[in-house]
């Protein structure tokens, strides 16, 4: 008998993740796309790219979860569910003594408790501002004409810090303005803005409490400096997935597998 197989894709609000394992869990392939303006079709196109990596096709895939904010318009689909449980079930199949996870997404972060076995226990989010998001970080980027890789390099945590107060995206960037057009030194700045976003997790992490291992997710999760500075402000070290992007898709895919199993 053929070895079953397991879809996970997650429709975030700036890319599209899909992930593809079989039976035992192990990832065959792994597709990260720009979600653009039309969430079905870039799941679509991530669904065709996994199949034609693998010489497989649709056919060969017994069940698909979908889920991120776009996960009703993902028509393959065979059940969707949140976000929120995704990352804690793959946070817990990454490293397994999770209690902690944070993810700090595109449009919004959160902060996730789970159990032993990788279910949420309890969150915070922060949806209603892109302030200490990837969108926020991109739009800062584009200000100060660097590119998000520059952005992320990793900081002298005693070095000079320009702050950032506001925590709205839009009044960040006219203090960003502000302090350009006073000739402050760029890494001053981008110092600034990587501690105003770990202020704001921090303030949902104190919330909710920290148990067990911390396991950061999400496309920021990418950002030396930023990680840097979280593990200084809670005292820990941060566990950061080889690829944190595909944590809510790998979880997606994990919870299709286990679906499947039971049912």
């Amino acid at each position: 008998m053929p070895p079953r197989l397991f879809v996970g894709v997650d429709v975030g609000s700036l890319s599209t993740d899909l992930v593809l394992l079989n039976d035992q869990g192990k990832v065959l392939s792994e597709i990260i796309i720009a979600t653009g303006v039309n969430g079905a079709e870039a799941a679509e196109i991530a669904f065709d790219e996994a199949l034609s990596e693998t010489e497989l096709t649709r056919g060969d895939i017994s069940a698909v979860t979908a889920t991120g904010y776009g996960r009703a318009s993902v028509a393959f689909a065979t059940g969707k569910t949140t976000e929120i449980s995704c990352h804690g079930v793959g946070a817990h199949q990454l490293f397994p003594n999770t209690g902690t996870v944070i993810d700090i997404g595109g449009q919004d972060s959160k902060v996730i408790q789970i159990d032993a076995r990788g279910r949420m226990l309890d969150f915070t989010m922060n949806d209603k501002c892109a302030a200490g998001t990837g969108r926020f970080l991109e739009v800062m980027a584009d200000r100060l004409e660097l590119d998000l890789g520059e952005l992320s390099n990793p900081l002298n945590l005693e070095g000079e810090t320009a702050p950032i107060s506001s925590t709205c995206t839009v009044f960040a960037e006219s203090e960003v303005i502000s302090l350009l057009a006073k000739h402050t030194p760029r890494e001053q700045i981008v110092n600034g803005l990587q501690r105003s976003i770990v202020n704001r997790i921090w303030s949902m992490v104190t919330s909710i409490g920290v148990q067990g291992e911390v396991t950061l997710t999400g496309g920021v999760a990418n950002n030396k400096g930023l990680v840097l500075l979280l593990e200084a402000q809670l005292g820990r070290p941060v566990n950061v997935p080889d690829n944190p992007q595909i944590v809510g898709a790998l979880g997606a895919a994990h919870i299709a597998l286990k679906g499947y199993s039971q049912g």
